[in-house]
């Protein structure tokens, strides 16, 4: 049975579980699928105002399952990489969803994130990661190359070196290491990753929805615009947000000297 994932409603967050410690959380097309959907339908629902993406267990995820990629290959070549790649479509589509969601996404990381499962903790937008914890991308230990935008994540924000020698070697990237370079936001005490994950998405929950999603939007354009383009976009959000009612709920309320109430 392939791994479930796992959906449970914490408060305004809504928390995801990759459930099945037996092959310590391995990724499948059918996860990849419902990953997908429910960050859609998080996305949609004003009653979520953040998610957390964990694994069960001490392993975030293992990755792909390597049984069901050796199936692949029986499956002939013309056959076998139509159907490959629709399932890399499908980690796509959850990938994307994850770094296209308007609300704050964040990974919790105990053990190892390892092939695609660091690729999609990568994909979040912050990553509580336990002081043991490690991302690898394995994938040059069995001959294959990643999938999942893992190569992208590292080859934008690590050193070229640093970042080839991590994908050509399979370097297990510790997670003072990865906070060094600004790829974990936060390190925590073995076994507690969850629980700060849910602790920073109970806190982005007390935010402006419309706010937090423009600062992301604006964040990731940033890596692509040039500052005039960056200060239009700045500008039309601003405006916006200025005109949303949230924008009369917060000004009102620190002027009031008490604690805003958002939606």
């Amino acid at each position: 049975m392939p791994t479930e994932l796992l959906a449970e409603q914490r408060g305004a967050t809504l928390l995801l579980t990759l459930s099945d410690p037996s092959t310590r959380n391995a990724l499948s097309r059918e996860v990849y699928g419902r990953g997908a959907e429910l960050m859609r339908q998080a996305a949609q629902d004003p009653a979520v105002r953040a998610v957390v993406l964990c694994g069960e267990g001490d392993t975030f995820c293992a990755g792909g399952n390597l049984q069901r990629i050796l199936g692949v290959r029986g499956m002939g070549p013309e056959q076998g990489k139509a159907y490959q790649a629709e399932s890399i479509n499908g980690l796509k589509a959850w990938v994307m969803s994850l770094v296209e969601c308007p609300k704050p996404v964040i990974a919790a990381v105990e053990g190892f994130a390892a092939g695609a499962g660091a690729s999609l903790a990568l994909a979040c937008d912050l990553l509580v990661a336990a002081e043991d914890a490690k991302l690898v991308m394995s994938y040059s230990r069995i001959g294959f190359s990643p999938d999942g935008g893992g190569s992208w994540q590292l080859a934008r924000f690590l050193p070229r070196q640093l970042a080839l020698k991590a994908l050509w070697l399979a370097t297990p990237l510790g997670a003072a290491e990865l906070q060094a370079h600004g790829l974990v936001s936060q390190v925590c005490a073995k076994g507690q990753a969850v629980d700060e994950a849910l602790k920073l998405a109970e806190q982005l929950g007390q935010l402006a929805p419309n706010a937090l999603a423009s600062v992301k939007k604006l964040a990731q354009s940033a890596l692509r615009d040039d500052l005039a383009q960056h200060l239009d976009h700045e500008r039309e959000h601003f405006i916006d947000n200025l005109f949303h009612a949230n924008g009369q709920e917060g000004p009102s309320a620190f002027l009031e000297k008490r604690k805003p109430t958002f939606r």
